[in-house]
Formats: structure tokens, sequence, C-alpha cells
């Protein structure tokens, strides 16, 4: 990530100092930073932390970066530092600090100043702003700000415990610069828990020095028994301590440098680009937003509430689904490519193949009721048989209108789920059985005369096993149903085409109708236009008969959040516009 970490302190002598910087080098150390590594017994033991080398052979010193810099130098005069220490980190000849990370060929230099002058004042600036005009109520905790000048950055202020100090605590601030505004806001969860976890261990160390201190020798009573001394002649005596002494820990400076390297690297980490070839699909938008869903619920369970969760009903969401057996959940894979170890457990492995078990008009009937939205039910004791089924079919409809239950006890509402699967036992309702708005599908052991010879040379082949497809509103065989089934029977049945050129024609005719669907939408949901002219533009869209338009309204429930926020926002904004004139 191209950003600097930095740890500042407010002097009371001096005002806002920065202490401790760490920055991203993606080339070799300037010059005066990388005249040279320091070697053979001063190079100590390296280590390694996240996939980082840590090591102090860092950069050698020079004269340029010393307390004794010209007036040319970015860093503050001699002057301007505190006799203790105070506003000072290392030592005036220590040289500072590099990580190397080897996967990347990244550098992480740290020392008290940025060697570039034009970094310098912008960090200067940050340390300043985020120590003075830009804390968040109490003083104490994050906040953003920055422009694209100056960069943007995320400043965690805190305080620390200092026996010696008026008030008894000194004022610190962690800052992040980086000109990308974005990245920063979206790092911000990550940022704020690590820095958060580094500010934690500081307030640990300096408490318990405090606490000892106070026990040895108690300044509240000290300073009450002192005689009153006017505050401008106390400042001279008052310079701040190191941050070193306030911890009482010596390698601070070593272990900030580990953890600001981290930081840095596994934030430029966690988020990554993904190349999308042209505008993404429908099914992409929804499986980003079922994933941030999952991802945001994840991070609000806890233990009371998985035990409040009914355990009486099998969960379900859609684009996904959750088994009684399987406590684990998952955003469910994209149906175009199944991984290895789910084809070993599949029955079905391909439309074509439940085409050629099921038989022409079962499965005609049987695709008809999925792509209307109608309730698909299947009754079998193999739960593989069945969860196979339902991914095979699950790839006629869009991510965002399937709703699986895969396996259940007892039969559930048409309302939780469009794919159920049910064992043998559980009893249906006499209505659903008779209503035209589901199927039923039972898996029967077949008997001898019915068996048939087996399709394909499979390990787990289907002649022990009887169809029986049934609803209360067969399809008839000549009736001529939506034109995207007739289009993905045409493809089943073109023995030229292999099973993956008909798993893309699948993924192209579903964006040709997700195309006629946005269309309709914004026709009838945004612009309200009367019936007359929605069904002028069903003639347009070559989808006027009733099947089709049935399919279009179910389909519709699928679309994306995102998309429907966009239309909305904007066709109001013409609107808006046209009233104020």
């Amino acid at each position: 990530m191209n950003a600097i970490v930095a740890l500042c302190h407010f002097c009371e002598l001096h005002g806002p100092r920065t202490l401790f910087c760490t920055e991203v080098l993606h080339s070799p150390l300037p010059q005066g930073a990388g005249s040279g590594d320091i070697s053979g017994q001063n190079e100590p033991a390296e280590e390694e932390e996240g996939g980082i080398q840590m090591s102090s052979r860092i950069r050698s010193h020079s004269p340029a970066e010393g307390a004794s810099a010209d007036s040319s130098s970015p860093g503050p005069k001699k002057s301007d530092m505190c006799e203790a220490s105070g506003c000072r980190s290392l030592a005036g000849g220590h040289p500072g600090y590099v990580s190397h990370d080897k996967e990347t060929s990244i550098k992480y230099v740290s020392h008290q100043h940025p060697n570039h002058p034009q970094l310098f004042s912008i960090v200067r600036q940050a340390c300043v702003r985020s120590l003075s005009c830009e804390v968040c109520p109490g003083r104490e905790g994050p906040i953003f700000f920055g422009d694209e000048q100056h960069g943007f950055v995320f400043s965690h202020t805190f305080f620390i415990k200092d026996s010696l100090a008026r008030g008894f605590q000194r004022w610190y601030s962690i800052i992040t610069i980086m000109m990308d505004r974005i990245y920063l806001i979206n790092s911000w969860p990550f940022l704020l828990g690590k820095i958060r976890g580094i500010i934690d261990e500081l307030q640990g160390k300096a408490l318990k020095v405090f606490e000892a201190e106070q026990f040895g020798c108690p300044q509240r009573a000290q300073r009450m028994n002192t005689a009153f001394t006017p505050f401008l002649h106390q400042r001279n005596g008052n310079a701040a301590r190191s941050l070193t002494s306030l911890t009482n820990d010596e390698n601070l400076w070593a272990c900030l440098h580990f953890s600001f390297a981290w930081l840095l690297k596994a934030c430029g980490s966690r988020l990554t680009e993904k190349l999308l070839e042209g505008a993404p699909t429908e099914d992409t938008l929804v499986q980003m937003e079922k994933l941030a869903d999952l991802k945001e619920e994840s991070e609000g369970w806890d233990g009371s509430e998985e035990e409040e969760k009914p355990s009486s009903q099998p969960d379900v969401v859609e684009g996904q689904e959750l088994s009684k057996s399987s406590p684990e959940t998952s955003l469910m894979p994209d149906c175009n490519s199944w991984n290895v170890a789910h084809r070993r457990l599949s029955v079905f492995r391909s439309l074509r193949h439940m085409r050629q078990v099921l038989g022409a008009s079962a499965f005609r009937m049987l695709a008809w009721h999925v792509l209307m939205g109608n309730q698909v039910i299947w009754k079998a004791q193999d739960m593989d048989l069945v969860q196979s089924a339902f991914d095979v079919l699950r790839t006629m409809l869009p991510i965002g209108c399937v709703r699986i239950i895969p396996y259940s006890d007892q039969y559930e509402e048409a309302y939780r789920c469009n794919f159920l699967g049910l064992s043998p036992h559980v009893q249906i309702p006499p209505h659903i059985l008779s209503s035209e708005f589901a199927v039923l599908v039972e898996v029967r052991a077949a008997t001898r005369s019915s068996l048939y010879p087996t399709l394909f040379d499979d390990e787990q082949s289907l002649n022990k096993y009887e169809f029986v497809v049934t609803s209360g509103s067969p399809v008839a065989a000549d009736r001529v149903g939506p034109t995207i089934l007739n289009k993905i029977e045409a493809a089943l049945t073109n023995q030229n085409l292999s099973v993956d050129v008909v798993d893309q024609c699948l993924v192209c005719l579903k964006e040709e109708w997700m195309n006629k669907v946005k269309v309709l939408f914004k026709f009838t949901k945004v612009d309200s236009r009367p019936k007359e002219d929605t069904q002028k533009l069903l003639s347009i869209l070559g989808a006027a008969e009733e099947d089709n338009v049935k399919l279009l309204k179910f389909w519709m429930t699928g679309l994306s959040k995102t998309y429907k926020s966009h239309l909305m926002s904007t066709v109001r904004s013409p609107t808006s516009s046209e009233s104020r004139n």
C-alpha cells in the first residue's frame, strides 16, 4: 500500500511533533538512505513476520539526517528538540530500520522523518492537524480528513499515562497518510482494528509504569503540598519524557517498525482488483451483494443469537442454501463450473443428462415450472441426488430468483423456497398437490420391468430409480411455452453442442432475458406507464405471450439491489430539476 504510517506526539514545549514514521519504497533506497547495509557483527539476526523479512540492517546514517543537519534538511533543527528526547524517537547516531518484502521486492523504511522534502511537509501538516484542529469529541478516537493536494489522513488520537505530566497523561496520535481517498475509506475498519490494537498495547505498558511510579512516589499528593509556582516557570522544567521511558520498553521502536510495516503490507493485500470483461452481469452483482450481506451477518452473529435461532426450520437465503445437516454457510458457487469434488457427488451432471433420464415430456413440464417460478418439490431418500437435481435446474434461473431448501423433514411454504427437497415420508398438503403453481418429482425404487439401460458410463448410474413427475397444471405437449424454454430445448437436443457450449448458451439466454426484464422494470415500476403502452413494449421485446409475461414478472424479483437503486436515482434526478424550473 502506497502510504505512510506515523506516530505523532504533542509536546508542551514545541507543539505537535512527528516521532516515528514508516514508508514504502518500491525502488532502491534513495541517496543517503541506501549507501550501504550494515553487515558483519552489526547485523542482527533476521526475523520473518507476515511474509516480510524483518531486519535492522538498515540504512547507514548520513550527515543530512542527523541533528546537525544544514538548513536544506527537511527535519527539525536541534534547537527545536526536547532535551529529554521527548520529541525524538531514535538516537542521534541510529540509522533507522528497513524491512525487505521478498515476495514483492518492496522495502519498508522507518525513521523519525521522511527524507523527501515534499513527504516531510505532508507528514508534518498531517501531524499538526491530527493533534490540533482535526480531533474527534473527547480528543481520543479515529477521524478522517485531508484533501487532494496534501493527501488524505486516517488519524487515531490517544493518551499515554505519565506521572510527571500535567493531568498525568500525554497526547499522541497514529496517522496513516495516502493520496487515494477511496482506498483509505474502504480500509477504515481494518486500520481501526489494527491501530487500536497497537494503541492498547502501548497504553497497557505505560499504565504499568505509571502505577509503579505512583505507588513509589504519589505525584498528586506531592503537587498539592508544593507551593504554587506560575505555570510559565513550570514549563521549562517539564520537558516531555521519551515514549520508551513511559513504557519501559527499550525495543519499542523496533516493535513499532514491525507493526507499521505489517500494517502497510496487510492493508495493501486485503483489497484486490478483479478484472471484469465488460459490464458485470446481474448474477455477478447479486453474488457480490449476497457475499457482502453474509459478511455483515457473520460479524454480527454471537452465541446468544445462535441459541435463539429456531432449530425446527431450515434456513434459506436467496441465491444460496443452508442445510440442517451442515452448519457451515457459504455463497453458492457459479453453476456454470462445478468443482471436482462436487462432480463426484453429483448424480445429474447436466440438463441434457436430466432430460434423457426423465424423458422429453416430463423434463419440459419440470423446466416450465422452474422458469415460471413455481415451487419444485423433490421427494427422495438420496440427498445427493436431490442436491444434484437442484444444482442442475438452478442454472436456468438468475441467481437472485433461486431460493433452495435442499432437504427438510417437513413441508415448507412456497414463499420460503422455490426448490424444496423432502424425505419420502413427509406429507404434502393436498392443496399443494393439486395446485397449478407446484410440481412434484417422486424418486422411487425402480421395478425390474422399468429398469432402463445406463445412459452414461458412470459409477452412480440412475437405472435403480424411477422418476414420476406430476403437477396440478400439466403442460400440454402442443403448448408454445416461454420462448427461452424452446431455445433451451433446442440447444439440449443439438448433439453437435457439447455440455460446456450449452452452459454458455444458458448464460447468454439468461442475460438476454434479464435485459428485457430491466426494460420492463423501468417502464412499469419507475415510469409507471399505462397497460396499453406496456403491451406495446412487450410486443417489441418479443414477449407478449402469456408465459413470457409471467416469466418476466418472476425474473424481475431477481434484479440486483444495485441496479434498482441506480435506476431509481438516475430517473428521479431530472424530474426534480424540471419541478424547480
